[in-house]
């Protein structure tokens, strides 16, 4: 319930905060397109998941609530879209929670238009950009102690660093051979592409705001960690496997990039010749297709990766809860964490 109450305040805050944005910065005037692109992209149905950990780690120890947190929340959310934009013109994805990605809309738009020496793609990185810098602007609109204020700004520049890293280095393990991918390298990706800024971070700046103690930050923070691995494995798993109406995207797009992840890891380490051979034949592709993809179903299936990487998210899961029940976390706040990670991470 506590969820549902701080989505609510958000997506409102969220609506207001753009509004305030094209005042203070003219942003109608200086073009339409990027002012309804920015308008579209942000409001989409989402799950604020990112802005309600910061919340929730905040009131979690604090006495009450600060003026401007929630706007102050909302940094996290538009670092996600900042990102969102670059990873789907990285991955070459068409849609982003049901709706076209940022770049499509604007190739779209540019489509009128003969002989242009740029594409939706270019404006997506400058538009991209320009919702980073909103998301600093917006995190600055909480009315807290200015130390606490500087040391959770730090934690914000250092979960963007960390997922650009991630993001960089899981292109880089993508020019590896697969047989020289390792279980730990996968891990260090998803920690710094999904657990850092999806969890641990969104908690641990809440927590600093409020003035908790170090151990009681360091703990919220080693808890995401564990949630955002199980997560993404999670997301590995519909990304092969779900409904593409219901997750919002292609499931085509990990195999089309062919990315190392712990489905694709432990299959090709528990696949005999024949199947190692298959899945280095279809990483190789340049396009794959719809026969690939039930292809390499079937061979995780078999192989025995997809129970394999159930019962990861399960041990995960399990490890996450133990942290959070030693937690000095107010009862309500520890006990939303743990409903929602139950929730979220079932499958």
């Amino acid at each position: 319930m506590i969820f549902h109450t701080i989505k609510r305040r958000l997506d409102s805050e969220l609506a207001q905060f753009i509004k305030v944005l094209d005042r203070q910065y003219s942003l109608k005037k200086i073009s339409q397109l990027l002012f309804k692109s920015i308008n579209d992209f942000a409001l989409r149905d989402g799950k604020r998941i990112r802005p309600i950990l910061f919340v929730v780690g905040y009131l979690g120890f604090a006495k009450k609530a600060a003026r401007g947190l929630y706007k102050s929340a909302l940094s996290i959310e538009l670092l996600h879209d900042f990102m969102l934009i670059h990873d789907d013109i990285i991955d070459k994805s068409k849609t982003r929670r049901g709706k076209p990605s940022m770049h499509v809309m604007l190739n779209k738009y540019l489509s009128e238009y003969k002989n242009i020496k740029f594409d939706g793609q270019d404006l997506g990185i400058a538009l991209g950009d320009v919702i980073y810098a909103m998301a600093i602007n917006a995190f600055l609109s909480i009315n807290e102690n200015k130390d606490r204020k500087e040391k959770a700004l730090k934690r914000f520049i250092d979960t963007a660093v960390y997922t650009g890293c991630g993001e960089f280095i899981e292109l880089i393990n993508g020019l590896k051979n697969i047989k020289d991918v390792s279980k730990e390298n996968i891990y260090r990706i998803y920690d710094y592409k999904t657990a850092n800024y999806t969890f641990s971070t969104p908690l641990a700046m809440g927590t600093i705001l409020a003035g908790t103690p170090k151990i009681e930050t360091d703990k919220l923070f080693e808890f995401g960690t564990y949630v955002g691995r199980a997560f993404q494995i999670k997301d590995d798993i519909l990304g092969m496997f779900a409904d593409e109406k219901k997750i919002g995207k292609s499931t085509m797009s990990d195999l089309q990039e062919a990315k190392r992840t712990i489905l694709i890891w432990y299959a090709y380490n528990h696949s005999n010749k024949k199947g190692k051979l298959i899945i280095e034949r279809i990483f190789l592709k340049r396009k794959v297709n719809r026969s690939d993809l039930k292809i390499m179903r079937d061979i995780i299936i078999k192989s025995g990766s997809l129970d394999y990487a159930k019962r990861q998210v399960q041990s995960l899961l399990k490890k996450s809860q133990k942290l959070l029940a030693s937690s000095s976390i107010k009862v309500k706040c520890k006990k939303a964490l743990a409903d929602y990670c139950a929730k979220v991470l079932q499958i």
